[in-house]
């Protein structure tokens, strides 16, 4: 297996990958590969992010997806690439709206190569992605990627209008989880069926598996910022807060604690300033255990990846069957 990819999955999750361990060697040659242009600065910068590591759980779901379906040739590590070009293009564009110094616990690309590049960079990758996708003359998975990426981009734009809301709504918040990360998921898995030889229930079955882990992914995701050790983080905590990002707990916490309370008073002045310190953080801490918020959101975040596993239900056992039925509970496992 690639060493890169060695480097930037969990044992765990290396495991759970084990059945699709060399297609997903195949999806980082594959995105070297891609990544090649004659202006020596985007294999440079793409290849910093790549190094940068990250888990590579949505191509993932696809090449697993893909073999639950009984497909086994070369366009499924094809299109894994595209759904990694597509994740990794949002995260250097969101990097730049959110202004985040850190990712994965190193200096964002727009903070080494500024932001005017890094955009542009971003542009880049999502033309390539699609570019790849034509690949094949499949006109349906390009049709359904499109639309995947028109919904995450909706999604920031709507999450850009609700920064600094801290009366933003638990279904506001919610739109905004499905639109960024949800059908990324839920697309990369329905691509799978796609390949594979599955029936219209059997590809609404695993769309519906990856939407859900991918909402529970992000619920846990979000936690992550109120609950992890900076260090395994990668970026400083407290950051969404900071970022003018309401997210469940926090949102939670206002619902139960009232307007005019503790909780209201540094949620609202940690948005509005944008700082917090390091008493008002512990504060917060304690104010969100003592009113059962992170309880109330790693319970939603449960639900949703029972709901998932759920989906599964309808294949037959096999090793790809298994790996998936495990991802959701390493997705609620997670503490970076």
């Amino acid at each position: 297996m690639n060493t890169a990819l060695k480097t930037s999955v969990p044992d765990d999750l290396a495991e759970i990958f084990e059945p699709i361990r060399g297609d997903l060697g195949a999806v980082e040659e594959a995105y070297e590969s891609h990544i090649q242009s004659r202006v020596e600065l985007i294999p440079q910068m793409a290849g910093y992010i790549q190094s940068s590591g990250g888990k590579r759980v949505r191509p993932a779901v696809l090449l697993m997806a893909s073999r639950l379906a009984g497909y086994t040739g070369e366009r499924a590590v094809l299109y894994a690439s595209v759904i990694e070009f597509i994740h990794t293009a949002t995260l250097v564009h969101d990097d730049i709206i959110d202004d985040s110094e850190l990712r994965r616990g190193r200096p964002a690309a727009h903070s080494r190569w500024g932001n005017d590049i890094t955009v542009l960079l971003g542009d880049y990758l999502y033309i390539k992605s699609m570019g790849m996708a034509l690949t094949y003359d499949s006109i349906d998975v390009v049709r359904l990627l499109c639309d995947v990426t028109l919904r995450m981009i909706e999604g920031e734009l709507y999450q850009l209008t609700k920064a600094g809301d801290v009366d933003i709504s638990e279904e506001e918040h919610f739109d905004i989880i499905r639109r960024k990360t949800a059908y990324l998921f839920g697309g990369a898995a329905e691509i799978g069926g796609m390949l594979g030889d599955t029936d219209d229930d059997g590809r609404a079955a695993l769309r519906d598996y990856g939407f859900n882990l991918g909402i529970a992914f992000q619920l846990v995701d979000d936690l992550l910022d109120f609950t992890a050790e900076q260090t395994s983080l990668g970026k400083p905590i407290g950051g969404d807060l900071r970022e003018g990002k309401v997210t469940l707990a926090a949102i939670r916490l206002l619902q139960q604690a009232g307007k005019g309370s503790r909780a209201d008073d540094i949620v609202r002045n940690t948005v509005n300033n944008r700082t917090i310190t390091i008493e008002e953080w512990v504060e917060l801490g304690s104010l969100l255990r003592e009113h059962q918020a992170i309880d109330y959101a790693y319970d939603k975040a449960v639900k949703h990846a029972k709901l998932a596993k759920k989906q599964l239900e309808r294949f037959p056992p096999s090793a790809e069957r298994d790996a998936l039925h495990s991802l959701p509970d390493y997705v609620l496992a997670r503490d970076r």
